[in-house]
């Protein structure tokens, strides 16, 4: 996606909408991730990303303006100011009733970047007894009340790994990917043959 395809969501009266298309973006999802363990400038990022500051900072705008993101405060680099950034983990797994549910084409967009981003973390995985992940992919029908118990437990362990995220390259820390997508699927409708 080329940054003339998109216009920059207006600050106020954001929208469901607006906010899932922030993070409808591989380099978004990936700055995120970087939030998630450190507060970080655009100068920053975009060093650890190999992406130019401008780009980096275009892509922060549209995370901030859609509350994805905040600012954690700004210090003195050479003369300027720089602001820092963080992902705050906690407004991020608190459930937020005054927003819509989100319809189903913006979920799409944002899991077709997710899908993007999979791709390219799948390029990078080591393989070997201490590197064993997991890995469930699978189209179920499962009884509701297992299900919402089976997300909730999952849910708080992606809360987990966020919180115990650190900054990249800590020393003691290893480089690891998660993504997670459950959610509930509509009826299908019947085919041809179950139809006769």
């Amino acid at each position: 996606m080329s940054l003339g395809e998109e216009p920059d969501p207006a600050p106020s009266g954001r929208t469901v909408t607006g906010d899932l298309r922030a993070l409808a973006h591989p380099i978004r999802l990936r700055i995120l991730s970087l939030l998630t363990g450190a507060e970080m400038t655009a100068a920053e990022i975009a060093r650890e990303l190999g992406i130019t500051h401008a780009n980096a900072s275009y892509h922060l705008r549209l995370l901030l303006n859609a509350d994805s993101i905040e600012v954690a405060g700004e210090e003195k680099i050479r003369g300027g100011q720089a602001k820092r950034y963080r992902y705050d983990v906690s407004k991020a797994f608190t459930p937020r009733p005054d927003r819509a549910h989100p319809q189903p084409d913006d979920v799409q967009i944002v899991y077709a970047a997710l899908a993007a981003e999979l791709q390219r973390r799948a390029r990078e995985i080591v393989t070997g007894p201490e590197s064993v992940g997991t890995f469930t992919d699978a189209e179920l029908w499962v009884d509701l009340d297992e299900w919402k118990q089976i997300r909730d437990r999952v849910a708080q362990a992606s809360e987990h790994l966020h919180r115990i995220a650190r900054r990249p390259h800590s020393p003691g820390t290893v480089r690891v990917s998660a993504s997670i997508a459950l959610f509930r699927m509509r009826e299908a409708a019947p085919t041809p043959q179950e139809q006769r």
